[in-house]
């Protein structure tokens, strides 16, 4: 990007000119960073305070030299913004979903979340670290001028439902609320998508304008109030079996930092992965526990079914790559994978 266009964008998001300066020398190790983040994420939610882990672990592992002040959604700019704003550089970081960039950069829909795609977070996270999925994340957000650090991965995420559904073939012909690519792929399944905003989530279930809905984890979920207008769930949801929100660094400022910061951000992001997937792990059963006691039906869908399903929507993901390169090799990458797995 130009100075004349970082000024510009700059100046948009109200940093004013004052804000542009001279690139600086690389730092050294000793010498003291100070970044600015911002997560997805309201303050106060539980998914905030493992905001608050990543940044205290990167200071910890650079004996706080390197310190990342943290903002939540919004306290920057609007949070639609935030991708716009870290390449214009107005902040160093964000902590985003990969899947709301997916119409410019068709790749991202990949590192998101995959509908019936790999069940177990492990896998997916295996897919980002044991085989290219890093690399080919980088690639994705390398034209933007934007490092990609690394991925939060966690597990399933519901689907609250008003009507019984025990198969697939049960939401062919309903209403649904679902976003990114799963909006594409349940779609194709058969379901009227509406693309609602998730704090629209529970009124239109409660007013039958859908049937069936993707919003959250189950905690928040249930801190929601969807155990009042909706008596069914099926967890895990097909069309989100495993989550990464992502670590996004403004690319200039993320080559002035020396060796040892970088690594510290890597490790930081790869401990909070862990982290809040072994917490979702243990929170999901608590939640689980009182939709039941609030009179919730909750079911799986068979196995089989799931399979036959994901073999179903294989011409959809490739639809999903818009014959992008990138996202063609995140594809071919992750069904090689699947197919080892067992699961294509």
């Amino acid at each position: 990007m130009t100075t004349t266009n970082r000024r510009t964008v700059l100046k948009t998001l109200g940093f004013g000119a004052a804000a542009v300066v001279a690139a600086p020398r690389p730092a050294r190790a000793q010498d003291k960073v100070q970044w600015r983040m911002q997560a997805l994420w309201d303050g106060g939610t539980m998914p905030q305070d493992f905001e608050k882990f990543f940044v205290e672990r990167v200071a910890a592992l650079t004996d706080n030299a390197f310190e990342i002040e943290l903002f939540s959604a919004g306290q920057l700019v609007p949070a639609a913004e935030a991708f716009d704003a870290v390449r214009g550089g107005a902040f160093q970081m964000m902590k985003t979903f990969d899947g709301y960039e997916a119409g410019k950069i068709p790749g991202l829909a990949f590192t998101s979340t995959v509908p019936f795609g790999f069940p177990q977070g492990d896998q997916y996270e295996a897919w980002f670290y044991e085989l290219d999925g890093l690399e080919l994340a980088r690639e994705a957000y390398a034209p933007a001028g934007l490092r990609y650090i690394a991925p939060t991965v966690y597990g399933p995420e519901p689907i609250h439902s008003k009507v019984p559904i025990k198969t697939i073939a049960d939401m062919k012909g309903t209403k649904g609320r679902f976003v990114g690519l799963a909006s594409t792929v349940m779609g194709d399944l058969g379901v009227s998508v509406s693309p609602l905003p998730t704090n629209e989530v529970y009124s239109a279930l409660d007013k039958g304008v859908i049937d069936i809905a993707d919003r959250g984890d189950l905690t928040a979920n249930l801190d929601a109030g969807l155990d009042e207008v909706a008596k069914y769930i099926v967890m895990p949801g097909p069309h989100q079996p495993s989550t990464a929100t992502s670590y996004v660094a403004h690319q200039g400022a993320y080559d002035q930092l020396p060796d040892p910061f970088k690594a510290a951000l890597e490790s930081a992001a790869r401990e909070t992965s862990a982290a809040l997937r072994q917490h979702i792990m243990v929170a999901d059963g608590k939640a689980l526990a009182k939709f039941k006691d609030a009179g919730v039906e909750i079911s799986q869908l068979d196995e089989d079914d799931v399979a036959e399903a994901r073999a179903q929507v294989v011409e959809t993901w490739k639809k999903a790559t818009k014959d992008n390169d990138n996202a063609k090799k995140m594809l071919d990458s992750q069904m090689s994978f699947l197919k080892e797995l067992g699961l294509l």
